[in-house]
């Protein structure tokens, strides 16, 4: 490894199917061979991280392009039957435990020497936590449903009782927890053009829905716009500091955060594994003394 960098981190901000990007991100990861000593993953970031610290190269991209297409996935049927509108449960058991259809490595998750953590919002106190692999069992990935539990459109996931949303709303770009876990160089992940920055009011809508009964959460989720562009901003600096490697797309086309879009999502997985040999290639690239 290169030996200005003592610690590499990654940082996946995650994004709902516009995740499939950092899913192209980390493939090519994989190919080449890099693995970070420190992962740190947000919402669908933290799934991607999961199969990136077990080894499995492309069983991200079946959960984006296949099974998101799926009803039992996500659906107005599941909202009406369960009060959400992705079914959590489905994609992080019934799919992922050990006898499910794509099963989540986790021997090899665990035997891994990469960091990982989870982050999620705690629904009553809008403050992020940070959950890590000692939180994971077999067959238990609850702090990863916690992560992924978008608001309003699911009600908040519990974990060992204590209700969760979207690790979004209070860390939407956690570098700085990289770096107090004492990575030297964090990769950043974005699932928005990096000269993207949120319009600070555009969780109006979403707010006055959570805040009754989740006025925290709801607190949080208003500052949410604010957070995010003060650390894009941030890491933006730190980028040029030489401190940070910012992988983004250059536009996400038709793609929301729940868009199913085969068409598109796969020429977003394409666009990371690109970028991903673009941005990285010069510094993790084979024969060069940056690869992990």
């Amino acid at each position: 490894m290169n030996k200005e960098i003592q610690k590499l981190g990654i940082v996946d901000v995650g994004g709902g199917t516009r995740g499939i990007y950092g899913a192209g991100v980390l493939d090519y990861c994989m190919d080449q061979g890099i693995r970070a000593d420190y992962f740190i993953g947000v919402s669908a970031g933290a799934a991607n991280g999961a199969s990136y610290a077990a080894g499995q190269r492309g069983r991200n991209l079946v959960f984006y392009n296949d099974y998101a297409f799926r009803k039992d996935y996500m659906g107005v049927g599941n909202f009406l039957k369960k009060g959400s509108y992705i079914n959590l449960d489905y994609i992080y058991s019934t799919l992922s435990d050990a006898g499910g259809e794509n099963p989540l490595d986790y021997q090899s998750l665990q035997a891994s020497p990469m960091e990982l953590e989870i982050v999620a919002t705690n629904a009553d106190t809008g403050r992020a936590v940070y959950f890590n692999k000692k939180d994971l069992g077999q067959n238990f990935y609850d702090p990863i449903k916690a992560s992924c539990c978008v608001p309003v459109l699911c009600k908040p996931y519990p974990v060992d009782g204590i209700p969760y949303f979207d690790g979004g709303i209070s860390d939407p770009i956690p570098f700085r927890r990289a770096f107090q876990a004492g990575c030297t160089k964090v990769i950043v992940i974005l699932t928005k053009p990096r000269d993207f920055f949120r319009e600070e009011d555009a969780d109006r809508r979403l707010v006055l829905l959570l805040k009754r009964k989740y006025p925290k959460a709801a607190q949080a989720l208003q500052q949410r716009g604010k957070v995010y562009n003060r650390s894009l901003r941030e890491l933006l600096k730190l980028e040029k500091e030489g401190k940070a490697i910012i992988i983004a797309p250059s536009d996400t086309g038709n793609l929301r955060t729940l868009t199913q879009d085969h068409d598109e999502l796969l020429r977003l997985y394409e666009m990371g594994k690109r970028d991903g040999e673009n941005r990285l290639g010069p510094e993790f690239g084979p024969g060069r003394i940056g690869k992990i």
